[in-house]
């Protein structure tokens, strides 16, 4: 208890130079931890994936369709035990601003396939019978204020026109990092249009989704898939949806490591500013700790000052710039949310913020704790006054 109350007081003895420092490092720990909350975020769509869920897409490109008709026999292969399918919308509501994911489904198959959407068995069934049905994730219904039994406009860039859906559910993610910033509806409302436009663009899809009975022999039924349909006209390519979603995070594979290249240079510059604080700490206590040594106190009890107080003065820094965290994300979240739908920080990103002021602490404290040990008795008793 007295060692805390010395390396408090040691700590606050130059309070404009201490405030300051702090003030440093919950700048560096709370932006620290806005870009690893970033990063994760990226991430948060491969981790919410499911193990038992393969994505089936053209093996020329995800722009490119493939017929309905596969689903039949993709679901005679051993291991398929369910299978829906999913197409890319693009609508636009009300202004391009307001951007957000939003699939045309086939309804019962694909509830089926994602539990983690929860959704109440009144606003399933009337979804499931109304064909101009949508349902949206809670998220997004926030986001906009809409209630069940809402009109939704959507100005079609794909399919023209203006889509008019009526909101028959709102879902709830099972987890946290289950997304609710997605539009689902049915499939053939828009396969109907097609049909009737072009008849040839009509029975297509962008993926199939499929549902398996053992995780671990993902890889040899994704292999039995596409060997079903080697050398045809629209030749698949079917990963785990793990692998499905990574491939959309490997396209800003050199922004994300931008971005943790940076998260580790603040660290470095708070660290190289702690460092050059500590120096300054320790050059005017010279004559402070000649006296303790010469008092019969020991180098140790001359280091434990040093990184004591450096890891005081880091640890309040390091819970502040925790909490300066937390309204930031949420307000970036706020204007992120439709792009990054799990935008929160978490215990593992608060860790790692403690952990980083804790090394900034040790280190910065480490080279004037060793100068000082070593402190010539006779030499710092000279700076007396």
């Amino acid at each position: 208890m007295f060692l805390l109350k010395l390396l408090l007081r040691n700590a606050f003895r130059h309070k404009l130079r201490t405030a300051l420092t702090i003030v440093g490092l919950v700048v560096a720990v709370s932006a620290f931890g806005l870009l690893r909350t970033l990063i994760g975020a990226w991430y948060a769509g491969v981790e919410a994936s499911s193990s038992t869920r393969l994505v089936s897409r053209s093996a020329i490109s995800l722009t490119f369709s493939l017929p309905i008709s596969y689903a039949q026999r993709m679901k005679a292969i051993d291991g398929v035990t369910t299978i829906s399918w999913a197409n890319w919308f693009g609508g636009i509501y009300q202004s391009e601003r307001n951007f957000f994911p939003q699939f045309a489904v086939h309804a019962e198959t694909y509830l089926k396939l994602y539990p983690e959407y929860v959704l109440k068995e009144e606003e399933k069934i009337a979804f499931l019978k109304d064909r101009q049905g949508a349902i949206v994730g809670r998220k997004l219904a926030e986001t906009y204020g809409w209630k069940i039994g809402d009109q939704i406009p959507l100005r079609g860039t794909i399919y023209p026109g203006t889509w008019t859906f009526t909101l028959r559910g709102i879902w709830d993610g099972a987890e946290k990092k289950t997304d609710e910033g997605q539009m689902l509806f049915h499939y053939e409302t828009i396969n109907e249009f097609i049909r009737k436009r072009a008849p040839l663009r009509a029975d297509n899809t962008g993926a199939f989704i499929l549902g398996i009975d053992q995780p671990q022999n993902a890889a040899l039924i994704g292999r039995a898939v596409d060997a079903e349909f080697k050398n045809s006209l629209a030749e698949t390519l079917t990963e785990t949806e793990a692998a499905f979603q990574l491939s959309f995070v490997s396209m800003s594979e050199t922004i994300l490591a931008a971005i943790q290249a940076v998260s580790y240079i603040i660290v470095v510059i708070i660290m190289a500013v702690m460092a050059n604080t500590m120096t300054m700490t320790a050059r005017e206590r010279l004559a402070e700790y000649a006296t303790l040594k010469a008092l019969g106190f020991s180098p140790g009890f001359v280091v434990k000052l040093l990184f004591g107080e450096s890891l005081v003065i880091c640890i309040i820094g390091g819970l502040l710039g925790v909490l300066v965290t937390f309204p930031a994300v949420h307000a970036i979240a706020k204007v992120l949310g439709s792009f990054l739908p799990a935008f929160e920080i978490t215990a593992l990103t608060m860790g790692q913020q403690m952990l980083a002021a804790l090394i900034v602490g040790v280190v910065a404290a480490a080279w004037p704790a060793w100068r000082m040990s070593r402190v010539d008795i006779v030499q710092g008793l000279r700076h007396v006054a």
